[in-house]
């Protein structure tokens, strides 16, 4: 179990997650509203060195951005839907693009798209209103990201 003690260390977080991705990730993020998804992600685009301000996709359902060496990050958030309706085709190519990271919040109403093989971040809050508590699954074809638990 992971300890994050503010928002700036999820972001640092999840930049050391985008320092190491080399794309084909899949990234399903868990948790309640308010423990640090959303965070998580902007650090995410800084290590994939995405220039434009990462945002929520609560209302648009998805963003995409360019990031360095051709790769992309797609951010999902399926908060607002009870089915993602065609969104789910969407998923399925970035799933399948090499070249993208994609993340996935509030993926339970896409769970027959998402593969079984998915890094997972469980978020929890933690004994105090900054910290958060984090519970990580990477599958072995990830192994490279293995060192951010450290």
């Amino acid at each position: 179990m992971k300890v994050i003690n503010s928002a700036d260390e999820m972001k640092a977080f999840g930049a050391r997650v985008g320092l190491l991705a080399r794309g084909g990730e899949m990234i399903e993020l868990i948790g309640d509203v308010g423990t640090g998804k959303t965070t998580f992600t902007k650090g995410l685009g800084a290590g994939l060195q995405v220039d434009d301000d990462v945002q929520s996709p609560s209302f648009t359902i998805s963003r995409e951005y360019a990031a360095r060496d051709g790769l992309e990050l797609h951010h999902y958030d399926f908060y607002r839907l009870n089915d993602p309706g065609v969104v789910k085709y969407e998923l399925a190519e970035s799933i399948a693009n090499p070249q993208a990271v994609t993340v996935v919040e509030w993926g339970e109403t896409a769970r027959d798209v998402l593969p079984a093989d998915r890094i997972s971040f469980v978020f929890r809050y933690g004994p105090e209103s900054d910290i958060r508590q984090c519970e990580i699954t990477i599958p072995e074809k990830y192994n490279y990201l293995k060192e951010i638990d450290q």
